[in-house]
């Protein structure tokens, strides 16, 4: 379950990549695919507040990640790390609109 853990890592490792990206970028960042950015008043604080909440996403799913190390494979408890990613990526949509809200023109 080493290699599990290894690619969940890659995946966060990722996420934090993003989160570099959007903290360095001099136009407002989108979060959605195939979507554009909204029109933002403060681009800046806009592109740093998507920036954590990328990092705080990553951090959090490298967490949800940690019981591969310690799980049998096949065991049924891999279905509740699945429910927490899904409800992860609920929140974490969430979070996203309200950012929005915040700093739409």
């Amino acid at each position: 379950m080493i290699i599990a853990f290894i690619i969940w890592s890659a995946v966060a490792a990722i996420f934090a990549g993003i989160a570099i990206r959007c903290r360095k970028s001099d136009k407002a960042v989108g979060f959605f695919a195939n979507v554009a950015p909204p029109a933002i008043r403060d681009v800046p604080a806009y592109n740093k507040a998507v920036s954590t909440l990328w990092f705080v996403a990553a951090a959090f799913y490298e967490a949800m990640g940690i019981p591969f190390l310690f799980l049998q494979q096949n065991s049924p408890l891999f279905l509740l790390i699945m429910l927490a990613v899904i409800v992860w990526l609920i929140l974490l949509m969430i979070v996203y609109l309200k950012i929005e809200a915040k700093y739409r023109k």
